[in-house]
């Protein structure tokens, strides 16, 4: 069942301990959530005629150079056991320019060309996701930086006090079908407002805990998890993630 009237949320704000001059503000409701991937696991896809593609289908647009960099090092180190589309890869490149200009992972056959198919013998899925955890590494080491991100969305804020100084805000929150602008309106199926794929076993503070580390860093990260326990203990009804509380 897919939410998508608004919902009350609680935030909290806090200076990240590891520098004073950054400010981290998070979406409570959303990182107690327990929504979880439900890729392999009942997950439609985000286009109704595309459903073991998950959210491959479009590829993955590179944060930056570096970014691109690491995967396509990565890229290199994959075998046939790996990866389905390793011979079009090598042959083709993994990388692509959409129309915008904007250097992204190549599409081939409707996916991205890291997404193993149905029948692979090394499972559906991405080749990367699964070179990581058969060599002792997190995905979020060798995937895309969007791809491990999602569905948790970091933004940054220049913000003014009224004495005139300024501070960064970091801001970390969900992902939703409306960050994806106009396109979200064509997808078939999104997960974070689904009530389906709000059955994980802890909430998203604790299960993607290694993203959070990365994008916020350690220190912020346990200060973060410090509010989160508070807020779960306090089982404030009225701020559940509407599809956590569907799905309960």
């Amino acid at each position: 069942m897919e939410l998508r009237a608004p919902a009350a949320r609680a935030w909290v704000e806090f200076t990240d301990p590891a520098d004073s001059g950054q400010v981290v503000r998070c979406d409570l409701t959303w990182l107690t959530s327990r929504w979880t991937c439900i890729f392999g696991q009942g997950c439609p896809g985000i286009y109704a005629d595309r459903p073991d593609d998950g959210c491959c289908t479009h590829g993955a647009h590179f944060s930056d150079a570096d970014d691109e960099r690491r995967v396509r090092k990565f890229a290199a180190r994959l075998g046939p056991d790996d990866w389905q589309l390793r011979a079009e890869g090598l042959r083709g490149g993994v990388v692509e320019t959409d129309e915008d200009g904007e250097r992204k992972t190549r599409v081939v056959d409707g996916a991205c060309i890291f997404h193993n198919r149905p029948g692979f013998a090394g499972g559906t899925g991405c080749a990367l996701h699964r070179y990581a955890l058969g060599n002792g590494m997190h995905p979020l080491e060798t995937k895309p930086d969007v791809c491990w991100q999602l569905p948790l969305r970091r933004s940054y804020r220049e913000a003014e006090r009224p004495d005139g100084t300024t501070y960064l805000e970091v801001t970390i929150g969900e992902y939703d079908r409306a960050g994806w602008g106009a396109g979200g309106h064509d997808m078939d199926w999104y997960c974070t407002t689904t009530s389906e794929a709000h059955v994980g076993r802890e909430p998203v503070y604790r299960s993607n805990e290694p993203e959070l580390r990365a994008l916020i860093g350690d220190a912020a990260y346990d200060e973060l998890a410090r509010h989160c326990d508070a807020f779960v203990a306090a089982q404030l009804p009225l701020v559940t993630h509407p599809a956590t509380a569907t799905a309960d």
